[in-house]
């Protein structure tokens, strides 16, 4: 399949009073044409961090990109100026932020911000743009977008408003799209309709997605491809079926266990104990080793090596190595 988007070995730092946060530690992953790959994991384990930085919008200071590559149509976006990526951004890679009440401007109709991209992007005139703008929002499903172009988004319900920062991002045809925790603050019922909105706008536009949440419900329903990530690496990946049904590492079995299940009568859920590595200082070895119930003596002393369990599953974990016990230099023991 043809790659879209290609990031390799990618290391994001962040100065502060306190020291140097190494937020995203040597990030690799891909994007396919035509695929929706979900990014998933705790809070603060560099998602967003991670997307930002393919969008160009990491402050600088503090944060810098310290290593690795993000390749787009043969560009790499780390070394890109920001003229160059404001033709970009919109037109090629657009992105859909967490909250949509803070993405939208109170002061601007939610006509004029419609409008904006398309004006600064495109060569057209007023009616034509009005028009693409109205169409955009008949495909978001907003009901009479003829005269909610005139509307502010005060106007507009909480789903109203996720479904307008989606035709915003949308409107001027991009072929990447990043959704940040789309659904973070909606409620079931207009999540579902969120969803099933991306999977039209996809089969409709031939959109690539990359979706940002911690909710594997959602990634259930559209993701293709499953990236999990802990303390700014990507521990696992692997399709949708392999992961949810074949999942290798301690962390990515966790989170499933923290699913509620609605087919099983006595199903409980099973909390992560302990908290996240400190990023000023992360460990050497596994980030995951203090909150592991299978780590060894291993885990503690040496990052685990790159395994392959198929073509598309890979995971990042002593317990598939037999080699573990030779790196370690010593009989490994339980911990």
């Amino acid at each position: 399949m043809d790659k879209v988007l290609d990031v390799k070995n990618l290391h994001i730092s962040f100065t502060t009073y306190g020291g140097e946060v190494k937020a995203v530690r040597g990030v690799t992953f891909h994007l396919n044409k035509g695929e929706t790959l979900a990014i998933v994991g705790e809070s603060g384990c560099g998602k967003s961090v991670t997307s930002s930085s393919i969008m160009g919008l990491i402050p600088s200071p503090p944060g810098k990109i310290v290593n690795g590559s993000i390749m787009y149509k043969g560009k790499d976006l780390t070394k890109a100026t920001d003229k160059e990526m404001r033709k970009i951004r919109g037109v090629d890679i657009s992105m859909i932020f967490q909250d949509p009440m803070t993405a939208l401007n109170p002061t601007l109709t939610v006509g004029t911000q419609l409008v904006e991209g398309l004006k600064h992007h495109k060569t057209l005139s007023n009616n034509e743009a009005r028009k693409q703008a109205i169409a955009m929002m008949h495909l978001v499903g907003i009901p009479n977008p003829e005269e909610r172009m005139k509307q502010y988004p005060h106007q507009f319900s909480g789903g109203m408003r996720q479904r307008i920062v989606i035709a915003i991002a949308l409107i001027c045809e991009p072929e990447l799209l990043i959704a940040d925790e789309p659904t973070t603050a909606l409620d079931v019922t207009i999540q579902a309709q969120i969803l099933d909105l991306f999977g039209r706008i996809q089969e409709q536009l031939g959109v690539s997605i990359i979706l940002i949440t911690h909710d594997l419900g959602v990634v259930a329903k559209i993701a293709d491809r499953i990236a999990v990530m802990y303390a700014g690496k990507i521990i696992e990946t692997g399709t949708k079926r392999e992961i949810f049904y074949h999942a290798q590492h301690p962390y990515t079995k966790g989170l499933l266990h923290s699913v509620p299940r609605l087919d099983l009568k006595e199903a409980k859920l099973i909390p992560i104990d302990g908290t996240p590595p400190d990023l000023f200082s992360p460990p050497i070895g596994c980030p995951f080793t203090a909150r592991c119930p299978y780590a060894m003596e291993v885990c503690d002393k040496v990052y685990p090596t790159h395994s392959k369990i198929s073509d598309s599953h890979h995971v990042e974990c002593w317990l598939q190595d037999d080699r573990a016990k030779l790196v370690a230099g010593s009989t490994v023991t339980s911990k």
